[in-house]
């Protein structure tokens, strides 16, 4: 090992000598560099070598790096005649020992950046074989300072990002994810019914009390090849809808029939409403389209869904004498157990949206208002 570095350091002090400093940096170190070897010389100089493991150290003895030394004083010379008469601050030329003393194991390329001297301070960098260097600056004062550095380029590492996710879409081809919708409801294809006192009524809903929340569980699997943008999913997911009503009007169920009948007693209700909860399995086709580095842009996602009713309530808020009451009732009101429906999904990177129609009533037929369901809002989580 002592004598492996000894024409180093020959080679550094005839640097300092002749251009007050000398400079290298390595090219495509990783970030993950872990073994470094600092030398100080006796003139103040400082030898860095940075290797990416103790192997490539135990490699350095392959070198010839005493007939490397001798070849490399006649790349600087030659280097430093071209930087005095170019018109640029700097010169960057590129040997090749390898080729100009074959079968002596020498780097296969020296690359030497020449700076024209200055006042205040002057550099030469001088790169091996693009696997390790170093790097040695002198000031004015005499004070030298080193660094090694990662020079991939911006295009190198966006090729690697590119591959990273194009080697994770091909592996897979199956996949689940959460999902969590939040939303409104509305009443759409409303007759006007009779209650049972025979008084027409339609009913009306508060918006944005009438809220729609489901969460579930998705399964994707790809279609058509590793690269397909083309997906089948498949639930199971849970949902909540509220059919908050306006005004002063209640849910009731009476002699077998629910109706929206007004309140007569002078109570005046903060909120009144009717809830359910469901569990649904969702079937869907999704398109998902990616852009140059895979990354995923266009979402449009098309299906049904079944479904059967858990169970269902109603809620009335109001305060009487300073005192707020909440009664809750839990019945069945006549809603239908089974559903089924159309739903669907459009989205642009993390931002999608969801709609959903039930197809089926929402009563059952002859025993409540004759009206469908139309949920939609924002997916939160999703395809991916």
């Amino acid at each position: 090992m002592q004598r492996a570095f000894l024409p180093f350091f020959l080679l550094m002090l005839m640097l300092v000598g002749r251009l007050n400093v000398a400079r290298a940096t390595g090219l495509r170190i990783p970030a993950t560099v872990k073994d470094t070897i600092v030398v100080r010389l006796p003139n103040r100089a400082t030898l860095t070598l940075t290797v990416r493991d103790a192997a490539q150290l135990r490699q350095l003895k392959n070198y010839h790096l005493d007939s490397l030394t001798s070849q490399l004083a006649t790349y600087i010379t030659r280097a430093e005649t071209a930087a005095k008469t170019a018109s640029t601050d700097q010169v960057t030329m590129e040997f090749y020992p390898d080729k100009d003393q074959p079968g002596k194991n020498l780097p296969e390329q020296v690359r030497i950046t020449t700076h024209k001297k200055t006042e205040n301070s002057s550099k030469v960098d001088v790169v091996l074989n693009k696997a390790f260097g170093l790097t040695v600056t002198t000031d004015e004062k005499g004070v030298k300072s080193y660094n090694t550095a990662n020079t991939k380029t911006q295009e190198q590492r966006q090729a690697k990002r590119d591959s990273t996710r194009l080697k994770e879409l091909e592996r897979k081809s199956i996949s689940t994810s959460l999902v969590f919708d939040l939303g409104l409801n509305s009443l759409v294809n409303q007759k006007q019914y009779f209650t049972a006192e025979g008084k027409p009524e339609t009913v009306d809903l508060r918006p944005g009390g009438s809220r729609y929340v489901s969460i579930g569980l998705i399964t994707y699997a790809r279609l058509f090849g590793k690269r397909s943008p083309m997906l089948f999913s498949i639930g199971p997911e849970f949902s909540f809808n509220n059919y908050m009503l306006n005004g002063n009007d209640k849910w009731v169920i009476t002699n077998g029939r629910t109706d929206v009948v007004r309140e007569i007693s002078g109570r005046q209700f903060e909120k009144t409403k009717l809830a359910t909860s469901s569990i649904n399995v969702p079937l869907m086709i999704n398109l998902q389209l990616r852009d140059a580095h895979y990354k995923p842009t266009f979402t449009l996602g098309a299906g049904g869904f079944v479904g059967y009713r858990l169970s269902s309530w109603t809620k009335l808020k109001y305060t009487t004498e300073g005192t707020t009451y909440k009664d809750k009732n839990h019945d069945n009101y006549n809603l239908e157990n089974f559903q089924y429906g159309l739903q669907g999904t459009i989205g642009y990177r993390g931002l999608e949206f969801f709609g959903k129609y039930n197809m089926n009533g929402l009563f059952k037929a002859g025993a409540g208002p004759d009206t469908q369901v139309l949920s939609f809002g924002i997916r939160i989580f999703g395809l991916n």
